[in-house]
């Protein structure tokens, strides 16, 4: 694979957050909604795709992509066609059974793990946020389920005041929907810990592992099965525009997490 160039000083050729050549040749046949050569085409699906990659790694408003990438209402308008078209989830399921492939296991996992994750509000959000008392932070919780690759698999954004039992029934339902009813298990910590989550699960040919912190454990302890999902948090965290929820739908929240894998 070529290395990538990027800007530096006059010569300017591209940003860290450029897609390479297999990159994109990877992900062109997701976002094609109409021929390259449309006449109605302005602007490359790459040049909008590395402004939308540029956006959601920087962190930085629509309005302030840079001048010399594709305009920034052409990269909205066309990112939310591609929401609307389902282009960022059904390549990352795909990217994720191919990930799978080659580190040797089934594409289909049979174990997964479940995880909250409260973001800060800011006033964009701030109309559905809620508070998380155990955090002490007001903003939104992001609930994920992950492979035992770390790979994404389903997600829900709700307040933060929300708990995380309550949301078993929805991520086991997704999870078994886009991996074909093969899930039998799934880690989970102690915030899961209840009749009602493990009943949800069950509902849903699940079973619920609860992931216990030993009592004699003190200071940091890396729980088995358990930190996958941490640690995919922690990828998103690398992400200016995940360090916070800027968005005014959950929706679109949701796409910079599919686009991670992207």
């Amino acid at each position: 694979m070529a290395p990538k160039k990027f800007k530096q000083g006059s010569g300017r050729i591209g940003y860290p957050s450029d897609v390479t050549d297999e990159e994109w040749a990877f992900c062109a046949p997701y976002l094609t909604l109409m021929k390259e050569d449309a006449p109605q085409r302005n602007h490359s699906m790459r040049s909008i795709f590395n402004a939308l990659r540029y956006m959601v790694r920087a962190g930085c408003p629509w309005r302030m992509i840079p001048n010399d990438l594709a305009p920034w209402y052409t990269v909205q308008q066309q990112t939310q066609r591609w929401i609307k078209a389902g282009c960022f989830e059904t390549m990352a399921h795909d990217l994720r059974k191919v990930l799978r492939l080659v580190a040797d296991k089934d594409s289909r996992p049979s174990a997964v793990i479940f995880d909250g994750r409260t973001i800060q509000s800011t006033p964009e959000s701030g109309h559905r946020a809620g508070y998380d008392g155990y955090k002490r932070k007001k903003g939104s919780k992001v609930h994920a389920a992950v492979d035992t690759l770390g790979n994404l698999l389903a997600l829900k954004v709700t307040a933060a005041n929300e708990q995380e039992r309550a949301q078993v029934a929805d991520l086991a339902a997704d999870v078994q929907k886009v991996t074909g009813e093969h899930v039998e298990m799934a880690f989970v910590d102690q915030g899961y810990t209840g009749e009602e989550p493990a009943a949800a699960a069950a509902a849903n040919g699940i079973r619920l592992v609860v992931v216990k912190l030993e009592e004699a454990k003190r200071g940091f302890v890396l729980l088995p099965r358990r930190w996958v999902v941490e640690r995919s948090f922690a990828w998103a965290s690398r992400f200016r525009r995940l360090a916070r929820d800027y968005e005014r739908l959950p929706q679109t929240h949701l796409l910079q997490f599919e686009k991670l894998r992207s």
